[in-house]
């Protein structure tokens, strides 16, 4: 949720963008249309899609997962990232932004590779583990409520395979999670589940100023 990676000078930014990332014309436009909103900076920044899409495929991932999806943007990115036969399930719950990045999904020839499910993210995962899909993805991305990112993350280590990863947005909130004055729902919740993630021996944790922090775990 955040256009520019944690505390990095304007001008600094601008370099790292013009000599450390490759993004396509679709992503770009897609982004485009994104900044006219006027929550744009829900939209992940430039070089974490740019790191995320290196992720996958040096993972090799096949079948991913993404909770929250707001307009599109880094599904578009795991997309294009996966092989011909990748597929990537897509949770949100508003039909109005996720239909602004269809046409550029479909733009990019990767529109058959994002199944988007609307509906409460907990319910597509808990029919997921119904369905018999526990231990069978790759990779997951959790970018949505705060509150309930303990929820994705206890589902997600489920729906994953040994030695499959976990990026979690938004894990240095701004800087908030150290200030204690700030006690509000989202605030707390994410201290939480950063405290939980370090002490959880069910993963490997790195976590990574990128946007507005991103935590990567792998399951064990």
């Amino acid at each position: 949720m955040s256009r520019t990676s944690f505390s990095l000078p304007e001008a600094l930014h601008s370099y790292l963008l013009a000599v450390g990332t490759r993004p396509d014309s679709v992503r770009l436009a897609l982004r485009e249309a994104t900044n006219a909103l006027p929550n744009s900076g829900m939209q992940i920044s430039v070089e974490q899609g740019e790191f995320m899409d290196l992720l996958i495929k040096i993972s090799g991932a096949k079948k991913c997962l993404e909770v929250g999806t707001f307009t599109g943007y880094s599904a578009l990115v795991t997309a294009q990232a996966l092989p011909e036969d990748g597929k990537v399930i897509c949770c949100d719950v508003s039909d109005d932004y996720t239909k602004i990045g269809k046409p550029f999904w479909a733009q990019a020839g990767v529109a058959d590779k994002i199944d988007l499910r609307i509906a409460p993210a907990t319910e597509t995962l808990d029919a997921l583990l119904a369905d018999g899909q526990a231990g069978t993805f790759d990779f997951l991305f959790i970018d949505a409520d705060k509150n309930n990112y303990d929820h994705y993350y206890e589902r997600g280590l489920k729906l994953l395979k040994p030695g499959g990863l976990i990026g979690i947005d938004n894990t240095l909130w701004s800087g908030k999670v150290i200030d204690d004055e700030v006690q509000d729902a989202d605030t707390v919740a994410l201290r939480a589940l950063n405290a939980k993630i370090h002490a959880d021996p069910r993963v490997q944790v790195s976590m990574i100023p990128i946007g507005d922090g991103l935590t990567l775990c792998r399951k064990n």
